[in-house]
C-alpha cells in the first residue's frame, strides 16, 4: 500500500491497494471536502475510487475527479504504461468519476471504452473527440483472461441514469460507483470499523439512492442472479468486505420501508444540463423525508412509454425546466407531452428552474397542467443566480412541503384510529418546551420541542427526538452542531406562537426574533432562560422520529431564579 501526499491547500492524496486478486484500488482521498454538490453537507470528507484489473488484457473502471488529475495521472503511470491498458469501463459519467476520461484517452486512445448505452452517449457529448467504443447490458460479458470475465449489471438511476456495475467471475468483486459508497475518507481501505462509518453511509443513502428505492431494489434483484459476492469496490469511501452482508442488507431493508409508501411522486428533471440533477436531488430528499415514495426520471434517456406507466401511477409530478435546444431536445420534447397529456386532476405539480442559461420558461407549461386540473403542490422555484446552500435548503423544504400534502389525510385517519384509552395516557407524558436552532453554511433552522430530556452525565449529553420530515433535521446530522434553547416559565408564549407557525419554504425563522451568535455558530434565542451548545453524536432510527444524542459543550442560564416551562399534552399521537 502506498501513500502519496500533495502539497496543497486542501489536503489531496492517493491510496492504492491490492484488494483482490489482479485487481488495485487507486483510491483519490479527498481529506477536507465539506459539501459534495453542495446541498449535502460532509462532515469527513471523500473518496474517488478506480480499479485496476489485470488478466491476460487489461481494464481500468472509472477514472477520478479533475481535481486529482496530475496526482492521479502520475500514479497510474507509475503503476502501468496506459498504452498497455485495453479497456475503460465507465459505471456512469458524472463528473467525479468519468472528470479525468479525456486525459486518459490521450495518454491510451487504443483503449476501448465501455459502458451502457446512455453512458457513451452522455461520453461523447463530454469528451469532444473520437473514440473505440463497446456498448453493454445487463448480462453481456467481457473476458479479460486469467478468470476475470466481467458480467455487466445494468442499475440506472444509482444515482445517475447510465449506471451500470461490473461484477468480475473470477474474484467475486462487484464494481458499483456510487451505490453502496459513502462520503468517509480514511487511510482505512476497507470497512473494517462499522460503527465509525455507519452514520455516513445511512445519511449518503438517504441522501442519493432513498429518491431512488424501486431502483436499487431493481438492481439488488439482478445482483442476487450473479455469484458469490466477496467485495463491494464501490465509487466512494471504505470498499465492503468485513460487514458486507450486513450493509447490502440495510441497503435492501432501506428500499423495501421506502417503496411500500402508499404515496409517490415523479421527479422529472434533464441530466447534466445546468443543475437540473442536483437541485432535483434536493427537492426528492424532502419529499422521502415524510414518507412518501420518489421516482427520479431522466427526461433526456426515459423511454416515452416508461414515462407515461409512471404517469399513471404517480401522485405528484415534479418538473425541471428543460433546455430549449441542444442534443436530446426531440426525446425531451415528446417526455414532456407525454407528461402533459398522461396527467389528471388528482394530481399535485410542482415546478423549479434548472439554471441552465437556456431553460423553458416555467409559466407556460405550468398554465397547461393548471388547464387539465392539477394543483399547485409548491410554488414554483424561479433561480436567478447560481444555487447555493439557501437554494437547496428551499428545494428540500418545497419537496417536504409536497410529501406533507400527500400524506396529510393518512395522518389525520392514524390519529383518530388510535385507542381512546393508549392515547390520554401517553398524553400525561409532559416535558420542557425548547427551542432548537442550527446554522450550517448560510442555512439556519429552528424547531420548537418538548421530546428533550438529558441522556449523559460524563460528557454531559442530552437526547432529542425530532421528526423525520422537520427542516431542522438536516443540520442535525453526527458532527453538526446546534444550540438548544429553554424556553421560560411564564415568558414562553410569544416565541412559542412564533416558532409554531408554518414557515414558506426558504423562509427565515428568525425574522422579528431577537438572537445573538453562539461560539458554535448558530442563534441563542435572547428571550430564552438559558440555552446549551451542543454537537451531535450518534442518531437513532425510531419509526418516524430519529433520536439525536448530542454532547453539550457550553451551557448558560441567564434568569437563575426562573423555572423551565413545561408542556402538558391531553393525548399522545400528535403533537
Amino acid at each position: 500500500m502506498v501513500a502519496t501526499p500533495m502539497p496543497t491547500q486542501k489536503r489531496l492524496s492517493i491510496q492504492t491497494a491490492e484488494v483482490a486478486p489482479d485487481t488495485k484500488a487507486i483510491r483519490s482521498l479527498d481529506w477536507d471536502r465539506d459539501r459534495f454538490d453542495i446541498e449535502f453537507g460532509l462532515q469527513n470528507g471523500t473518496t474517488y475510487n478506480s480499479y485496476l484489473i489485470r488478466g491476460e488484457k487489461i481494464a481500468l473502471v472509472d477514472t477520478s475527479h479533475e481535481k486529482f488529475r496530475q496526482l492521479y495521472l502520475d500514479t497510474l503511470t507509475g503503476l502501468i504504461d496506459p498504452k498497455q491498458i485495453d479497456y475503460l469501463i465507465i459505471s456512469h459519467t458524472e463528473p467525479d468519476h468519468s472528470g479525468l476520461v479525456k486525459d486518459f484517452l490521450q495518454l491510451a486512445s487504443q483503449a476501448i471504452v465501455v459502458g451502457a448505452k446512455v453512458a457513451i452517449n452522455f461520453l461523447e457529448d463530454l469528451v469532444h473527440q473520437p473514440f473505440q467504443k463497446q456498448l453493454v447490458k445487463s448480462g453481456d460479458t467481457l473476458d479479460l483472461g486469467k478468470g476475470h470475465v466481467i458480467e455487466f449489471v445494468n442499475a440506472p438511476n444509482l444515482h445517475w441514469p447510465d449506471t451500470i456495475f461490473s461484477y468480475d467471475r473470477g474474484t467475486g468483486v462487484l464494481f458499483t460507483c456510487d451505490a453502496f459508497g459513502m462520503h468517509y475518507c480514511s487511510d482505512a481501505t476497507f470497512d473494517e470499523d462499522l460503527t465509525a462509518i455507519e452514520p455516513d453511509y445511512r445519511f449518503y443513502y438517504e441522501c442519493l439512492m432513498a429518491p431512488n428505492a424501486r431502483s436499487v431494489l431493481s438492481a439488488m434483484k439482478r445482483m442476487d442472479k450473479l455469484g458469490e459476492i466477496n467485495l463491494v469496490a464501490n465509487g466512494h469511501g471504505p470498499l465492503l468486505r468485513y460487514n458486507l452482508t450486513e450493509l447490502l442488507k440495510r441497503y435492501r431493508d432501506w428500499s423495501q420501508a421506502q417503496a411500500k409508501a402508499e404515496k409517490n411522486v415523479a421527479v422529472f428533471y434533464v441530466s447534466d444540463y445546468g443543475y437540473s440533477d442536483r437541485l432535483s436531488q434536493a427537492i426528492a430528499r424532502g419529499i422521502t423525508k415524510t414518507g412518501v415514495a420518489v421516482e427520479m426520471v431522466d427526461l433526456r434517456s426515459a423511454e416515452n412509454t416508461e414515462v407515461q406507466e409512471i404517469i399513471n401511477r404517480t401522485s405528484a409530478i415534479v418538473l425541471g425546466m428543460p433546455p430549449l435546444s441542444g442534443n436530446n431536445l426531440k426525446e425531451i420534447t415528446a417526455n414532456i407531452g407525454t407528461i402533459l397529456a398522461a396527467a389528471n386532476e388528482k394530481q399535485l405539480v410542482g415546478m423549479y428552474e434548472s439554471y441552465g442559461g437556456d431553460d423553458e420558461p416555467i409559466d407556460p407549461i405550468f398554465t397547461k397542467f393548471r388547464d387539465v386540473g392539477l394543483k399547485q403542490a409548491f410554488a414554483s422555484i424561479r433561480i436567478k443566480e447560481t444555487p447555493n446552500e439557501a437554494i437547496y435548503q428551499l428545494c428540500e423544504e418545497s419537496g417536504t412541503d409536497l410529501g406533507q400534502l400527500l400524506t396529510r389525510d393518512k395522518l389525520v385517519q392514524q390519529m383518530k384510529s388510535l385507542d381512546h384509552d393508549l392515547d390520554k395516557a401517553m398524553g400525561r407524558l409532559s416535558g420542557g418546551l425548547y427551542i432548537i436552532t442550527a446554522t450550517k453554511g448560510n442555512v439556519s433552522s429552528a424547531m420548537l420541542a418538548s421530546w428533550v430530556t438529558q441522556a449523559s452525565f460524563e460528557p454531559p449529553g442530552i437526547t432529542i427526538a425530532v421528526a423525520k420530515d422537520r427542516a431542522i433535521e438536516s443540520l442535525m446530522q453526527v458532527g453538526d452542531r446546534f444550540v438548544l434553547n429553554v424556553l421560560a416559565e411564564g415568558k414562553y408564549q410569544s416565541l412559542m406562537k412564533h416558532f409554531l407557525k408554518r414557515f414558506k419554504p426558504g423562509a427565515d425563522r428568525f425574522a422579528g426574533v431577537n438572537t445573538q451568535t453562539a461560539a458554535n455558530g448558530s442563534p441563542i434565542l435572547t428571550d430564552a432562560l438559558a440555552y446549551l451548545e451542543c454537537e451531535v453524536v450518534s442518531r437513532m432510527e425510531c419509526s418516524d422520529h430519529w433520536i439525536v444524542y448530542s454532547k453539550v459543550d457550553v451551557g448558560r442560564v441567564s434568569d437563575p431564579d426562573n423555572l423551565t416551562a413545561v408542556h402538558h399534552r391531553k393525548v399522545g399521537n400528535h403533537y
